[in-house]
């Protein structure tokens, strides 16, 4: 279990990194901010860039399983782990052959994805309020906005599907962007 001298080393010690990497934190922030903006501008062409990019990643990764998969071929699970694998290729195949037709699949778990990552986020942000002071209603109020887009785009389907994965991301990138850039000037301007 945790003293209370142990997590006020803790907190210390976090305060002492964000403050020492605000400019990292201010970059992020500002990166994210603009490729948010960017996917607010041209919806469409973010949605179909997110399906894109999201196959190549089920591609590499189940390419990559499979070659560790056949590494280790003595290990138990290995049939497990190669099925795996294969749908992780498959998937990724999938998406990149027919990235139109994968935009309201692809809608209906990035809705899902938004609300378990509000919840999850304010949950952060409440667990958290002592050792960030003024910074974690920046991370409560991105978790809140997080909730709201996933309500939005659920509620909106099927049609919601033609804009909600370049809004929903663009929107999220933006909020996230905003969180860092006003985490990272608050710890700029703190005097721990």
């Amino acid at each position: 279990m945790t003293s209370p001298d142990d997590f006020s080393r803790l907190q210390s010690v976090m305060s002492r990194t964000v403050k020492t990497h605000w400019k990292a934190f201010l970059f992020e922030g500002i990166l994210l901010a603009v490729l948010g903006i960017a996917a607010l501008i041209l919806p469409p062409l973010a949605s179909l860039a997110i399906a894109i990019f999201l196959g190549w990643m089920f591609l590499v990764s189940g390419i990559g399983g499979l070659i560790v998969t056949y590494w280790a071929r003595s290990t138990p699970g290995f049939w497990w782990s190669l099925i795996s694998a294969a749908l992780a290729v498959l998937a990724g195949l999938l998406l990149l052959a027919r990235p139109m037709q994968a935009v309201l699949t692809l809608t209906i778990v990035l809705g899902a994805y938004f609300l378990a990552e509000g919840v999850a986020t304010i949950m952060y942000a409440l667990e958290h309020r002592r050792e960030l002071s003024s910074r974690w209603s920046w991370l409560l109020i991105s978790g809140l906005v997080d909730i709201a887009i996933s309500f939005m785009v659920i509620t909106g389907l099927p049609s919601s599907a033609e804009w909600a994965i370049g809004i929903l991301v663009g929107i999220n990138l933006l909020f996230g962007g905003a969180s860092l850039i006003g985490m990272a000037l608050a710890a700029r301007n703190s005097n721990t």
